[in-house]
């Protein structure tokens, strides 16, 4: 798979293809812990994102498996087997079609555009340090599309797990997904859901993450969530950051 994670696309026993990051991808172990937690907070706030799992992927694959490869530094290293992170497909590839750009021109036949609103207040909340991904799918001959929200690995900074806020980070390359925005109303439904999550919601999702993910340092993983309840009072002003900004991507914005 593209980018800089070097995932591989992988059928589990389920029967489901998933793209799996592996834990010595060349951007760091904890892009593993961050997939996790950032698509189960999108899960918590009911936005469109591929199911995720912990996969496990055994030495004996990864031993006869020539594919299973990681490039770094003009060497090719082997996966390293254990638990790894997999986002389901976001369509089984013998079903639908998947794409990761649209026209312009054909946005008008997505049919979930509005849910670009409460990816943006999720990303402001988590300070994903990369620009929006999404994937757009359909099955058979359908004609609207429906996007996906996928590639969570550079929230809370990637490795880094810090916060340094930034008025661009985190959001699409398009103004047009945003055209629908009118007013903190296109935000409700999302807002109110991050500003009244609770303390156990995001202890329930810290506790799913395998320690290797993260090196076993639980109180580094604590210090992040308790970061992370902080924020949740500044999502309002982070997306006004967005709006003041050179982008001017709120074009039907109504005070």
């Amino acid at each position: 798979m593209r980018g800089g994670a070097q995932a591989h696309l992988m059928r589990a026993a389920d029967g489901h293809f998933y793209v799996v990051k592996f834990q010595n991808n060349p951007q760091h172990v904890r892009v593993l812990a961050n997939e996790l937690l950032a698509t189960r907070l999108a899960e918590r706030l009911n936005l469109p994102v591929p199911r995720p799992e912990v996969i496990e992927v055994g030495e004996w694959l990864v031993r006869h498996t020539p594919e299973l490869t990681i490039e770094l530094a003009g060497q090719s290293i082997p996966c390293r087997p254990g638990l790894q992170f997999g986002s389901r497909f976001v369509v089984d590839p013998l079903e639908g079609q998947v794409f990761d750009y649209l026209p312009e021109s054909m946005l008008d036949r997505v049919r979930n555009l509005d849910a670009f609103a409460g990816m943006l207040a999720l990303d402001k909340w988590t300070c994903n340090a990369n620009g929006r991904q999404a994937a757009f799918w359909r099955k058979g001959h359908e004609r609207k599309y429906t996007a996906a929200f996928i590639d969570q690995g550079y929230c809370f900074n990637a490795g880094e797990w810090g916060f340094p806020d930034g008025p661009l980070r985190g959001v699409f390359a398009r103004n047009a997904v945003y055209a629908g925005i009118c007013g903190w109303e296109s935000f409700a439904p999302w807002l109110e859901r991050i500003e009244q999550m609770e303390e156990s919601a995001l202890g329930a999702c810290a506790e799913e993450v395998p320690p290797e993910w993260y090196g076993g340092d639980w109180e580094a993983l604590e210090k992040l969530m308790t970061a992370l309840l902080a924020r949740r009072a500044r999502v309002r002003e982070l997306i006004t950051g967005f709006r003041n900004s050179s982008r001017q991507p709120f074009p039907n914005w109504r005070d």
